[in-house]
């Protein structure tokens, strides 16, 4: 479909963005798992995307992805304790993230970690890290600069580098060096495509005194990004034990106690909260707005829109808290982007009791299967659910709709505590970017593929010329 020129129109046009190609429905257990380590994604039979739950069966585990509202309103909110993440998917992400991160716990050892580590992204924590938000899209524009000179880039490393900015600033109050941001871009990178979500130990239940054989390049990409994690706890807690330590994101949670138990977070425990951080924080941002930017590149009406909503909030002062509530349009096409790639595609629990959903008998040891990328795109939840249609977020039907069918921080009480930082994080530097550059997409269109995150196989090609001078510049 040909797209509009910026101008064209009274509004946006919907439009189809790429979307994997799916598998035949019945094939063998071997070559699901060699599809799904290669691309989670394009492993997905299509009829997923009108089934409201479908089975998967091993000769070792039963597994049941569900796509119906009520169950995974069940599921997620109503009965969480009763569906523990599942220890299958934790595996492949171990070596990252240790075996204590919040992510990755379950029952009172998560509750715990929750009561210490929520408060710090509660209420006007999102009003105090802000400017260090506003300040990391600053660096970014300035960054981007360098390189708008008409030419193709692959936008990846770029959005990567800003929301690894990010999160430094927020959690320990430091800019990041270029040379370290890419350094951690590459080691995630490295990682995501050495360790798939699912080893063997996914598949075929080993003993856990068992060793888990994961690759040398897992293991070292790994290390690499934890010693660096490590480093930064170690100056935290020195700066804290001589009073020097600012109050950012870090400080708050090493020193919250836990309100029931008095206990704090151990340096290991922190190191693997961190860990999550990055991972949560800075990769799915990364990938969210990667996205974000190629569909606008795409699409010359939106992105003229978000250009004359960014210059009517901003114009040309420094933006300020109170101006994400202003940037609606800008926000619905974030939505809209989290909605057709979720940068998590997957979510799995276990029942830990017989239990019936829709009819079925489920075991004890059930994989339930929750997948934001086919609730998002459910041809019998969402109209034109295929389409980048910014638009919907306005209509009267899409609020209760999205309460139901909408997890891209997943729900409930598991529902991640930086979501909201994350939406503001989005909608801020989308609008700067598009404020002040002038976006075209790349040569060949993205294809999407996942193991931790849904990634584009080949990058994101995008083409950057400068219209507007930077803050400062003017």
């Amino acid at each position: 479909m040909s797209r509009p020129a910026a101008g064209e129109g009274a509004g946006p046009c919907p439009w189809r963005p790429p979307k994997p190609a799916t598998r035949p429905r019945r094939i063998s257990l071997w070559q699901y798992v060699r599809l799904f380590r290669r691309d989670i994604l394009s492993a997905q039979p299509a009829h997923l995307y009108r089934a409201w739950m479908a089975d998967f069966r091993t000769p070792f585990f039963r597994s049941c992805l569900v796509n119906d509202p009520d169950l995974v309103d069940l599921v997620l909110r109503r009965r969480p304790m009763d569906f523990p993440k599942s220890v299958r998917t934790r595996e492949g992400l171990v070596p990252l993230l240790g075996r204590h991160s919040v992510f990755l716990t379950n029952g009172e050892e998560w509750l715990r970690q929750r009561r210490i580590i929520d408060p710090a992204f509660a209420g006007g924590r999102l009003r105090e890290t802000f400017p260090a938000i506003s300040a990391a899209a600053d660096a970014g524009l300035a960054r981007l600069a360098r390189m708008a000179d008409g030419s193709e880039i692959d936008i990846e490393p770029e959005t990567s580098h800003i929301t690894a900015d990010v999160i430094f600033r927020t959690l320990f109050s430091v800019p990041i060096e270029d040379e370290i941001a890419a350094a951690v871009f590459r080691e995630f990178r490295a990682y995501q495509r050495a360790q798939p979500l699912l080893n063997l130990a996914a598949f075929i239940p080993l003993p856990r005194f068992l060793p888990r054989l994961h690759r040398r390049t897992t293991r070292i990409t790994a290390r690499r990004i934890r010693a660096l994690i490590e480093r930064m706890i170690a100056r935290r807690r020195a700066e804290l034990a001589a009073g020097t330590a600012p109050d950012d994101l870090a400080t708050k949670i090493m020193t919250m106690a836990d309100p029931e138990t008095g206990a704090r977070l151990s340096d290991g425990e922190m190191q693997d909260q961190v860990a999550i951080f990055f991972l949560a924080g800075h990769e799915t941002s990364a990938v969210a707005l990667a996205w974000a930017l190629w569909l606008v590149a795409k699409d010359g009406v939106v992105q003229a829109r978000i250009r004359a909503e960014a210059e009517a909030v901003f114009a040309a002062r420094a933006p300020s808290f109170g101006d994400i509530s202003r940037l609606s349009f800008t926000r619905d096409v974030f939505r809209e982007t989290l909605r057709l790639y979720p940068p998590v595609p997957m979510m799995v629990r276990e029942t830990t009791r017989p239990e019936t959903f829709r009819g079925r008998a489920l075991g004890k040891g059930t994989q339930i299967v929750l997948s934001p990328w086919h609730l998002h795109r459910h041809e019998r939840l969402w109209p034109d659910p295929d389409l980048f249609d910014p638009a919907r977020w306005q209509r009267p039907g899409t609020a209760p709709l999205a309460r139901k069918a909408w997890l891209p921080f997943s729900a409930g009480p598991r529902v991640c505590s930086g979501a909201g930082m994350a939406m503001i994080e989005g909608t801020l530097v989308l609008a700067r970017i598009v404020q002040h550059f002038e976006l075209a997409p790349g040569a060949r269109e993205p294809v999407p593929e996942a193991q931790l995150t849904v990634r584009s196989r080949d990058g994101i090609g995008i083409r950057l010329r400068q219209i507007r001078p930077l803050p400062g510049a003017e």
